[in-house]
């Protein structure tokens, strides 16, 4: 009976009525789910892993030298100076042996932390490139969904696979070059194999960035582009500063360390990673939630 009238008098005054609570809504959905790109001037902004664009262009699906892949997670968006880059990087592919180029992830509509995936392309400036020569460049939505690219390196990871070749050499070179670029991850055996040709000469070969999980595809990120204020540029690196090192060294180290592992350092900083995919739409920065909220 007490019990009761206790609860009787908490439900007069609102306290034990049901209690909705509103999670705050993670960048990944908003983004993910955006309807499609802002309007106004393009402006990429944030930083890689913590940022959107504004007034993204999408790469079309089919072009003479190109075609974009894996079309169901729309992700063939980017600033219009990626757009661009990817185009005239497709048609130097042909003067290299290729048909085009098929064209991985590049960024959601208005960027922003992905659904799946990447921790970065998030600013429409980074774009993934398929190590795959071309066969064709009139697959269908289904044939882009089932066929997969080829790895560049043999199954230790040690030596190049027989897919590789000196066209893959000159095309990473040409993206290199162009002023525009800011770095390209690739596997390691790559980077060596550049080194090798060039007799470890030139200043491009510092963008060229070995990283694991890079054999099937390049990936090429773009330097803030003008007009976006907002853009955080990526801290480049010792030997860049330095203008002595263009890391061929660094690239077979990691090669080395594949034929004989190496206990990997203790780093206490990265218990404190958080993947993207885990923002709030509130971590964001305040230019991004507004972009990934507009209407």
């Amino acid at each position: 009976m007490i019990r009761k009238l206790f609860m009787t008098a908490l439900l007069a005054i609102g306290l034990a009525a049901p209690v909705t609570v509103t999670a705050a809504p993670l960048a990944k959905d908003v983004f993910g789910h955006a309807a499609g790109p802002t309007g106004g001037s393009p402006s990429a902004i944030g930083s890689y892993a913590k940022g959107c664009v504004s007034g993204a262009a999408q790469l079309p699906e089919t072009g003479p030298t190109w075609q974009a892949m894996r079309l169901s997670r729309n992700r063939n968006w980017g600033h219009p100076e990626l757009v661009s880059f990817l185009m005239g990087l497709s048609q130097a592919a042909t003067k290299m042996g290729w048909r085009g180029l098929y064209i991985g992830d590049m960024s959601q509509s208005r960027g922003g932390p992905m659904l799946s995936g990447h921790a970065s392309h998030q600013m429409g400036l980074d774009a993934d490139i398929w190590m795959l020569k071309p066969s064709a460049l009139n697959l269908s939505p289904s044939q882009r969904e089932n066929i997969s690219s080829v790895s560049i390196t043999d199954n230790k990871g040690v030596r190049p696979s027989q897919y590789w070749s000196a066209s893959h050499a000159a095309l990473l070179q040409s993206a290199a070059m162009d002023p525009r670029v800011d770095r390209i991850f690739v596997d390691p055996v790559a980077k060596v194999l550049l080194c090798q040709a060039n007799n470890n000469q030139g200043a491009w070969l510092q963008k060229i960035r070995p990283l694991n999980d890079h054999d099937y595809h390049f990936h090429v990120r773009l330097k803030c582009p003008a007009g976006s204020s907002g853009c955080e540029t990526q801290t480049p690196t010792t030997a860049a500063l330095s203008g002595n090192d263009n890391g061929c060294s660094q690239a077979a180290e990691w090669i080395a360390n594949r034929i004989s592992p190496k206990p990997a350092p203790t780093r206490p900083a990265e218990s404190d990673y958080r993947h993207p995919r885990s923002f709030q739409l509130s971590e964001m920065p305040r230019a991004c939630q507004i972009v990934g909220t507009a209407r």
